[in-house]
């Protein structure tokens, strides 16, 4: 059977489908290679949130197609459910797949078809099948979540991240997301549950759960569900030891969830909810469903509820209309929220978004100088809630060691607050101690252990 490597790229969300991906071609005798380099068959999985996004997809082609011409490349992922033509014309490149037709990417790679027919947004077959093969449908017909757990990224293989659903229905001005993933739809919870207990029986101690509009998960569903519901069940009927969740919108935010948050130690201390914009003018022109009145009282409820919680946000430099007034209003807004961290993105117009049809477009240079004026007080803020944490003591999960650092005498962990921890001795990986922290250098906390090492469990 055929040899594969799939290069990834984009959100958690991307890396999940590569994962089912991955999972479908071992369960039918693929097996995968080391480097793109040497694979007969590559997946590239796209990302198309931003245009430097389009172009980080375009040159890994190039070089893979230059050092392995003999490779047949499979595009897919959300760059080619936007521009299937463009991707084709690249040289090298055999097939491209939208994200609406991801799920047959096995049999494409297994039954080793040299062509297949282009369908349309409407699914009719073209009379002549271009080279390489389009298969690319209605995103907006989709009804399948790719499940596998990713196994990689951050943690390097320590913390799998569960996808549970997919979509937005949302319609934000700058996001081209909706587009190319379709409506919002979500994983069964007999589903979600079924996964977590497979993951917990492997041995692993955090998962975290994600989707596009994670908070809308269940929505869909019938009957209707939600997503307390489904962090209350995990909770009763899984083992799970941690759970953390990833990015959740401001207003899925609510006191209830927060409540739920602070009355246990086996959810992550752990709050990612997109800002975007400081600025009410921002945020309508952006088609954003808050404005920062409705944002802050989020932040400060956290704060009553979980004093020592992680708060990271989305921020946008130089959405089209911005005015210095506006970029002002962001920077103290922030400063005044106890965020603990904050993702900025320099705003990238992207084909089909309302936002791209503005007036006012800002100018490359004044977006790159509001993108470094966030992101300086964005490490500002993080340096500050690291050292509020000093003297404290930390439930840590020890994490795989990087491979440049194996000859290191130290063991990276992450805290329930999303902390970073080195502890100067070899621990094994996947393991909860109780550390006390005690100095902050580079960006870690440098801690002690305080506790015997243990495998957590449910109750820990």
């Amino acid at each position: 059977m055929s040899s594969f490597f799939i290069e990834q790229f984009g959100c958690r969300a991307t890396q999940a489908d590569g994962a089912a991906i991955e999972r479908q071609l071992r369960d039918r005798g693929c097996s995968p290679s080391s480097s793109a380099f040497n694979a007969e068959f590559v997946v590239i999985n796209t990302c198309t949130v931003t245009s430097a996004a389009d172009t980080q997809a375009r040159d890994a082609i190039r070089k893979i197609h230059a050092q392995n011409p003999s490779a047949r490349i499979l595009v897919t992922g959300c760059y080619a459910q936007r521009a299937p033509e463009e991707l084709a014309a690249l040289p090298g490149v055999s097939f491209v797949v939208g994200n609406s037709h991801k799920p047959q990417i096995p049999n494409l790679i297994t039954t080793r078809n040299d062509q297949f027919v282009q369908i349309t947004s409407a699914a009719t077959p073209q009379a002549a099948p271009p080279t390489p093969g389009i298969l690319i449908g209605d995103i907006f017909a989709a009804r399948d979540v790719l499940v596998a757990p990713v196994l990689g990224g951050e943690g390097n293989h320590t913390r799998p991240t569960l996808k549970i659903q997919d979509g937005c229905n949302n319609r934000c001005s700058f996001c081209v997301i909706p587009f190319v993933r379709g409506k919002s739809r979500s994983l069964s919870p007999e589903t979600v549950l079924a996964e977590i207990s497979r993951l917990c029986d492997s041995g692993f101690q955090e998962i975290v759960l994600s989707g596009i509009n994670l908070g809308s998960w269940g929505r869909d569903l019938s009957p209707r569900a939600d997503i307390l519901d489904l962090l209350r069940r995990i909770l009763d009927e899984t083992s799970l030891p941690r759970l953390r969740i990833s990015s959740i919108e401001p207003l899925d935010v609510t006191q209830d969830l927060i409540a739920l948050f602070a009355s246990t130690d086996r959810i992550a201390q752990h709050f990612h909810m997109p800002l975007q914009s400081g600025s009410d003018n921002i945020l309508a022109a952006m088609h954003r469903w808050y404005r920062t009145e409705h944002y802050a009282r989020r932040v400060k409820l956290i704060g009553e509820f979980l004093p020592h919680a992680a708060i990271g946000a989305d921020v946008i430099a130089g959405f089209p209309g911005e005015t210095e007034a506006d970029h002002e209003s962001t920077l103290r807004f922030i400063d005044s929220l106890p965020f603990t961290y904050l993702h900025v993105f320099s705003y990238s117009s992207r084909p089909g978004t309302n936002a791209a049809a503005l007036e006012s477009q800002v100018s490359g240079e004044t977006i790159h100088r509001r993108a470094h004026e966030l992101r300086a007080l964005g490490e500002s803020k993080s340096e500050k809630f690291r050292q509020s944490q000093l003297c404290r003591t930390h439930r840590v999960l020890t994490l795989h060691r990087p491979e440049k650092s194996l000859d290191a005498r130290w063991t990276p962990a992450l805290s329930s607050n999303y902390l970073q921890f080195r502890i100067p001795e070899l621990l094994p990986a996947n393991r909860f101690f109780d550390v006390r922290s005690a100095a902050v250098e580079d960006h870690f906390l440098h801690a002690e252990v305080v506790s015997t090492p243990r495998l957590a469990t449910a109750s820990a």
